[in-house]
């Protein structure tokens, strides 16, 4: 049997821009209460459940311990971020439009390793600083995204991202929730068993089950390279303009040039 891990995540000190930090007695303890009640539910949520299954069962413990409509789970890769989970097909859709357009706070977090968050995508600097995504998500029902990154403050491995359908920040509480949460999906993930880790040899490896979305796209880049003649980011980029021209995400794309539906020529 696994020895269980015990996680402890930071305090944030900053907060969040439009979050209201309420009322804290001193040293901090509304937050360690608040944290307390997280692991709470957080270890009722993942009880019994398979290693493969958990990413998504946490995220659906996000939607119900934050002020938030959906979550997301997805791992860092060269060229895409790899979609594990989300809580719902809302919330899936918007990491994918975040995958295809190479853009929004979820890549943001990627390049910069800390948290961001967009607290209204309608107006202001969130709406102006990834413009296409901001309408897309606002098409889709999204007016705020906190994305929340996986890992230390030396490697970022993934992205934690929560959705909300009006405007509006974390308090500090809130926040120090989210961590907590992206703190046992880092573990859990670190956890999984992969390929080379006495796995039987009739099952297939945890990320391949999980992100089998991932594996399509890059099949279709493979097959696209081989049709245009070009290197692996251009092949990714005409399929991510691809799908921005047809209005429909990277793994539609896919789908349809693995399919032989779609050809891309010189």
């Amino acid at each position: 049997m696994k020895e269980a891990v015990v996680v402890r995540p930071r305090d944030d000190p900053r907060g969040v821009p439009g979050g209201d930090p309420g009322p804290r007695r001193a040293g901090g303890g509304d937050l360690d209460l608040d944290g307390i009640r997280a692991a709470d539910v957080i270890a009722r949520g993942v009880r019994g459940v398979e290693p493969s299954e958990v990413p998504g069962r946490l995220c659906e413990v996000a939607v119900e311990l934050l002020p938030v409509t959906g979550a997301s789970v997805s791992l860092r890769s060269e060229g895409m971020p790899v979609q594990l989970s989300a809580s719902s097909e809302q919330a899936a859709r918007l990491a994918q439009i975040q995958a295809t357009l190479g853009d929004g706070p979820c890549q943001s977090v990627l390049e910069e390793g800390a948290p961001v968050f967009a607290c209204d995508l309608t107006t202001g600097r969130d709406a102006g600083r990834w413009p296409v995504f901001a309408q897309q998500a606002t098409q889709a029902g999204v007016r705020a995204v906190y994305a929340v990154p996986l890992g230390s403050d030396a490697v970022c491995v993934g992205t934690l991202d929560l959705y909300r359908d009006s405007p509006g920040g974390l308090t500090d509480r809130q926040l120090h929730v989210a961590r907590l949460v992206a703190g046992v999906m880092t573990v859990a993930l670190m956890a999984l068993p992969r390929e080379s880790e006495s796995e039987p040899l009739d099952e297939e490896p945890w990320l391949s089950g999980l992100a089998a979305d991932h594996d399509e796209v890059y099949q279709a880049v493979g097959m696209i390279m081989a049709q245009l003649g070009v290197g692996a980011d251009d092949a990714l980029a005409r399929l991510r303009g691809d799908a921005f021209a047809r209005g429909c995400t990277a793994v539609d794309v896919a789908r349809d040039v693995i399919a032989h539906r779609r050809r891309f020529e010189r």
